[in-house]
C-alpha cells in the first residue's frame, strides 16, 4: 500500500504516504532446495522430450534449464538474452536487463558454449524468420517468456517426481526454477570450503558473477544451508596460520 501511495502522490499531492516501518514485519526468505546432480540430469532430459510440431520446444527448455543450473542466472536474465548478447566464440554472455539494473558479463564453460551453439543452429533451422531478436525462441519466432519457462518447469518437475501430479494437493508446491540459482551458489561455496580456499576472499567474485547488489546477499547462503554453516563454523574454530 505504501508503494501504491507513493505512486499516487505523484498525481495527487493530497495523498498521504504511510511512513516506512509503520507496521512490524520481517521478510523471511524461503529455504533453498538444492538439486542433486541426478535431479538436474533428469530435469534436462525430460525437458528435452517436451513435444512440439517442429521439435524445438524440448530443445529450448532443456537448454534453458541446463544453462540456469550451470550459471546461476535468474530466469528473467536468461529469457532476456538477445542473439547479440551471446558470444559463441568466446563463451561470454552479456547480461543487460537485470533485476537491479546492473549489467555484467558471465563466462561459461566450453561445454556450455557448445550446447548453446548447437541450440542456435537448431533454432535457426526451425525458425527462419524470427519475430524477435531473442536468443531463446518459441517455434512461432517469439521470445520465450519467464512465465512459460516456469510453467514448463512445473510440468517437467511433475514428470521426474519433484512435484505432486496435477490435481493432487500436497503441502507446498515443490522446488522452484529459481532454486537452480541457489544450487549454483551453494555448490560453488561448498567446493571452495572443501578445497580449503579463503571463502571470505573469494565470495565477492561469486557475488559479482551472480549479480548481487550487496555481498550480504551471497553470505545468506551460508546460514541457509546447514552443511555450509557447519563448514563455516569449523573454519572459524580452526587456528589461522600467521603470515610472516
Amino acid at each position: 500500500m505504501r508503494r501504491f501511495a507513493i505512486w499516487l502522490s505523484a498525481a495527487d499531492r493530497r495523498t498521504e504516504v504511510p511512513p516506512a516501518g509503520l507496521l512490524p514485519g520481517r521478510y523471511v526468505r524461503k529455504r533453498p532446495y538444492i538439486y542433486s546432480d541426478a535431479e538436474i540430469r533428469d530435469l534436462v532430459r525430460i525437458a528435452g522430450q517436451l513435444a512440439s510440431p517442429a521439435g524445438l520446444k524440448g530443445r529450448t527448455y532443456s537448454t534453458i534449464f541446463g544453462l540456469l543450473s550451470v550459471t546461476g542466472m535468474r530466469v528473467s536474465e536468461v529469457v532476456a538474452l538477445d542473439r547479440e548478447d551471446v558470444d559463441l566464440d568466446e563463451g561470454i554472455l552479456r547480461i543487460r536487463r537485470t533485476k537491479f539494473g546492473k549489467s555484467r558479463l558471465v563466462a561459461v564453460h566450453d561445454s556450455t558454449r557448445q550446447v548453446l551453439a548447437d541450440y542456435a543452429r537448431e533454432r535457426d533451422r526451425v525458425v527462419r524468420r524470427p519475430a524477435a531478436a531473442a536468443f531463446f525462441l518459441s517455434e512461432g519466432g517469439d521470445r520465450v517468456t519467464g512465465w512459460a519457462a516456469r510453467y514448463n518447469f512445473a510440468k517437467v518437475s511433475r514428470e521426474v517426481g519433484l512435484r505432486a501430479p496435477a490435481g493432487e494437493r500436497r503441502h507446498g508446491r515443490g522446488p522452484r526454477l529459481h532454486d537452480m540459482r541457489h544450487r549454483f551458489a551453494v555448490c560453488t561455496l561448498l567446493r571452495w570450503y572443501r578445497a580449503g580456499l579463503d571463502v571470505e576472499r573469494e565470495i565477492p567474485k561469486l557475488a559479482t558473477y551472480l549479480g548481487h547488489v550487496h555481498v550480504n546477499e551471497t553470505y545468506w547462503y551460508i546460514e541457509a544451508v546447514p552443511e555450509l554453516l557447519e563448514l563455516a563454523a569449523r573454519r572459524l574454530e580452526s587456528p589461522k596460520e600467521v603470515e610472516p
